[in-house]
């Protein structure tokens, strides 16, 4: 017995140090969670120095205090805890960035939907829609006459595109979602040549609306959103191909918003079809079990 204990002893002596390590080293180490926040305010000041990009500092702070704010009192309601507010953050600055209106109104309100979506639109315990993408849409849809989207391209300035493109790719590289982001500016790249060969217009101007910031955000925080994406790493491919298209479709009937709500049609739908699939798979396997 006391051999048997002190061999314990040292099997566990020999894992601990690992283990405590590894725990100090996720510890003392920069999370994942933590990088879209400080990238997602690069793209702001970046934007904003260069060529104006915001409305007010006003309005992207309240638009960011509402989102937090949401999620601190739904998270205490719906799960009696207070959560992460890296993706409240996210939600709330996205929606500060991305929306242009005379009033202030909008961009609380699209703040409040983005963060509601997370909690209400849930089915079989995942939410469909990117709450940001969510919001923003809804205020589109409904107050076209008082709400806009920022179309603000980069111009000619080359540096800050390329600062944010480079930096944002090392994000989702670490995150593990760059093949996202790769299918879908391959599949934008290759539908411009078809708008331009449809429509007349360059090559050039239909690929510039991917020099602007409301493309930076679309492409490296909507499409690669961990909980609005499928599982699957070659389904999420094919999905963002299809969101892709549908864009192109909207584009050329002439809809102003087309990559927003273009996600909005296909995401949520991708989603639908996985978690049906999942929930038929048991019977299934029954099925094949009883025969």
């Amino acid at each position: 017995m006391s051999q048997s204990a002190s061999q314990s002893a040292q099997g566990s002596q020999s894992i601990s140090p690992p283990i405590v390590a590894g725990a100090a080293k996720r510890k003392l180490s920069f999370e994942n969670r933590y990088m879209a926040p400080l990238f997602i305010t690069l793209i702001l000041l970046l934007g904003h120095v260069s060529y104006g990009i915001l409305e007010g500092l006003e309005t992207i702070g309240i638009a960011i205090v509402v989102a937090i704010v949401a999620e601190l009192v739904l998270g205490r309601i719906f799960y009696g805890k207070w959560l992460n507010l890296a993706s409240a953050y996210i939600s709330g600055i996205s929606c500060g960035i991305l929306i242009r209106s005379p009033a202030v109104w909008p961009f609380a309100l699209a703040s409040v939907l983005s963060i509601m979506s997370k909690y209400v639109l849930r089915v079989k315990g995942r939410h469909l829609w990117n709450p940001s993408n969510f919001g923003i849409c809804v205020l589109l849809f409904l107050a076209p006459e008082t709400v806009a989207a920022l179309s603000v391209q980069w111009g000619n300035f080359k540096w800050p595109l390329i600062v944010i493109w480079v930096l944002g790719s090392i994000i989702i590289w670490r995150a593990k979602r760059i093949h996202i982001s790769a299918t879908y500016v391959a599949s934008f790249f290759a539908f411009a040549f078809l708008r331009s060969y449809v429509t007349g217009d360059s090559w050039w101007a239909e690929v510039a609306p991917m020099t602007g910031p409301m493309y930076q955000l679309f492409v490296f925080f909507m499409i690669t959103d961990p909980k609005t994406t499928v599982k699957s790493k070659k389904w999420q491919c094919i999905v963002v191909f299809f969101v892709a298209f549908v864009e192109m479709l909207l584009r050329l009937n002439h809809v102003v918003h087309a990559p927003l709500y273009a996600l909005f049609l296909v995401g949520p739908t991708a989603l639908l079809i996985e978690i049906w699939l999942e929930s038929r798979r048991p019977v299934v396997l029954r099925e094949s079990n009883a025969t």
